[in-house]
């Protein structure tokens, strides 16, 4: 019986993550194809997350995540920033400058988490700031894991505004970055958001929401040709913390 109940829970968050990576709303023949499952399972589990608030059934017969989720994800969010700040810590160790992590929300870059450098002279992005995407070297780097004709959604609605001499400001220019930023695996931000400002970020692939990393130094102390040499650590850095994120390690 003990068995039989924890087959049940994991089935049940599996039609929950199969309906998020969806979109949010799916058909039952779609939970049916995707899961495999037999119909009458998915009917008894569906009716189950419906009675708990977690899903609810639309008039077109769909399910859509219900907003019991709400409170959890939002309580997860704040966790995060929480979770993040030992792999921040070993990036700030190893390359020396401050670090960060940002999770797209919307439309907005809203940074979670940050080390600061050690060095007197340090940048400084208060925890809860939003910004453009467009403009920072993290939010380049969430931007890119997106399809194009998402990309063109955010920016008509966010527009593209100056806040440097070097904000990329015309969108073909910005879609072209974002290509080369997801082909060698990082992005960076070459004084877009403050001047005099070197940024690079690479995404956290595979987390279970959509968040970056990044370091953050004065030009002068990370030239362009320390570039190729950070990227590879924030990338090692970022599949560790996934692993995290993800819950890879077992439950004793």
């Amino acid at each position: 019986m003990a068995n039989h109940k924890v087959q049940s829970v994991d089935r049940a968050f599996q039609l929950l993550e199969l309906m998020a990576d969806e979109g949010g709303a799916v058909s039952l023949s779609q939970l049916a194809e995707r899961s495999k499952l037999p119909l009458p399972t998915i009917h008894r589990l569906m009716r189950s997350l419906v009675g708990q608030g977690y899903v609810r059934q639309e008039p077109s017969r769909r399910y859509a995540l219900g907003p019991r989720l709400i409170r959890i994800g939002e309580a997860a969010n704040q966790l995060i920033g929480s979770w993040a700040m030992p792999y921040l810590r070993e990036l700030v160790e190893e390359i020396g400058e401050t670090a960060n992590m940002a999770m797209l929300q919307g439309d907005s870059v809203v940074y979670v988490a940050q080390v600061p450098s050690p060095h007197s002279m340090r940048m400084f992005t208060e925890v809860g700031r939003r910004v453009f995407p467009h403009c920072t070297g993290v939010g380049k780097a969430l931007l890119s894991t997106l399809p194009e004709e998402q990309v063109r959604a955010v920016i008509a609605r966010t527009g593209m505004p100056a806040q440097t001499d070097n904000t990329l400001t015309d969108l073909p220019a910005l879609l072209t970055e974002l290509a080369r930023s997801r082909e060698r695996g990082y992005a960076v931000d070459e004084g877009e958001q403050e001047p005099g400002v070197r940024c690079v970020a690479v995404p956290v692939d595979d987390a279970p929401v959509r968040v970056g990393i990044s370091i953050s130094g004065p030009s002068s102390r990370v030239p362009r040709e320390r570039v190729p040499e950070i990227a590879p650590v924030l990338q090692r850095v970022a599949a560790d913390l996934v692993a995290d994120l993800r819950g890879d390690q077992q439950v004793t």
